[in-house]
């Protein structure tokens, strides 16, 4: 990816990456469609094996523009955020957003396997809940299930400034 403007916002610590990723259960998944950009605010699941390999788990509808895009362009971006909080300050300059976000592009993968699907939604749940849940071929044949093998990310966090004496 091109290089990140605030260098010093860069985080790099695999837990605090774990925590954005734990916390933030929204991601944006950015298509393209022919020439049109398209975005999909999505839940997700993930992996992160002790290298920092990131896969995203996705589900949804078995048809649908989503779908559509995905097969004619596997290419996707994606990018999330968690501890979202505004501040002020005492000029407009000082006013902003402390946060934490991560961000990314990989492939991603519609998935035909009932055991990788079922796999996935398990992933996908504990991400989401916590909880552990199984799965049979039953419940994954009504659902698409999608993996984004992630090529690269960055994660990036603003804290809250120090109150001004």
């Amino acid at each position: 990816m091109n290089g990140m403007t605030r260098r010093e916002r860069e985080i790099t610590d695999r837990q605090e990456i774990l925590s954005i990723l734990d916390r933030s259960k929204i991601t944006h998944i950015g298509l393209v469609d022919g020439d049109e950009p398209y975005v999909v605010p999505m839940n997700y699941g993930y992996t992160m094996n002790e290298d920092g390999k990131l896969c995203l788990y996705l589900h949804g509808a078995t048809q649908g523009r989503k779908l559509d895009v995905m097969r004619k362009n596997p290419n996707v971006f994606f990018s999330m955020e968690c501890d979202i909080q505004p501040f002020e300050g005492d000029v407009a300059c000082r006013y902003g957003t402390a946060y934490k976000s991560l961000m990314g592009r990989g492939k991603a993968l519609i998935l035909d396997d009932p055991r990788e699907k079922m796999k996935a939604l398990s992933i996908f749940m504990k991400t989401q809940t916590g909880k552990d849940f199984e799965f049979n071929e039953k419940l994954v044949k009504v659902v698409s299930v999608i993996r984004i093998d992630v090529s690269e990310y960055t994660a990036k966090g603003r804290n809250l400034p120090k109150p001004r004496e």
